[in-house]
C-alpha cells in the first residue's frame, strides 16, 4: 500500500533536509515541499491566497497519489495548525496509509539554524521570531514529534520510517 508522509514543524526545525534523506531511503519516492506552492514576491498571505495554496498542494498530492510510479509520497510544510493538516488529509483521495509527524527542537537550535540560513542568504532577518513564536503551537497538535536537537537527518529519518501509520485512507478518486 502506498504511504503518504506529512512531515510538519516550525522554519529551521529541518523539514526539507530530513525529506530529502527520506526520499533516498524509501524505494519509489517523491517529495514535496508546500514552499514550492507559494513561492511569490511579494509574499502575501490573505484568504484568497491561502485557499489557492491549498489547492495547489492537494492537487500535485492527489496526482503523486494517483500515479502508479510512486509508493511513498513526501510532504513538508510548516502545518502549525491542525486545521491545516486536516484540511490536507480531507482533500486526499486513493488508499493509502498516512504516517504524520512534527518535528520540534528547542529555542537554541532554532535561532542557531537560522541565524546561519540569514548570513548565507537563505532566509530573511524576521524568520527567527516567527519561528520562535511558533514552537508552542506543535506542543499541542495530537501527531507524533520528533526532536531534531542533536540527531541526523538520516537518524530522523529513519525513526519516522520507524513509525506505523496514523491511519489509512480509502477514498474515492
Amino acid at each position: 500500500m502506498k504511504t503518504v508522509y506529512l512531515i510538519g514543524g516550525t522554519m529551521g526545525v529541518g523539514k526539507t533536509t530530513v525529506c530529502r534523506v527520506l526520499k533516498r531511503k524509501l524505494r519509489d519516492c517523491v517529495m514535496l515541499d508546500g514552499d514550492w506552492c507559494w513561492d511569490s514576491d511579494p509574499f502575501k498571505v490573505s484568504e484568497e491566497t491561502k485557499a489557492m495554496v491549498l489547492d495547489n498542494i492537494t492537487y500535485l498530492l492527489n496526482s503523486f497519489i494517483k500515479c502508479s510510479a510512486y509508493s511513498n509520497v513526501v510532504f513538508c510544510w510548516v502545518m502549525h495548525r491542525q486545521e491545516t493538516t486536516d484540511a490536507i488529509l480531507s482533500s486526499l483521495k486513493g488508499r493509502f496509509a498516512v504516517k504524520i509527524v512534527y518535528l520540534t527542537a528547542s529555542e537554541q537550535t532554532l535561532r542557531e539554524r537560522l541565524s546561519k540560513d540569514i548570513q548565507s542568504g537563505q532566509r530573511s532577518e524576521n524568520v527567527i521570531e516567527r519561528s520562535v513564536q511558533r514552537i508552542p503551537l506543535y506542543d499541542v497538535l495530537p501527531s507524533v514529534k520528533i526532536n531534531t536537537d542533536n540527531k541526523t537527518p538520516s537518524e530522523i529519518a529513519e525513526e519516522i520510517i520507524a513509525l506505523k501509520p496514523c491511519c489509512h485512507v480509502s477514498q474515492d478518486i
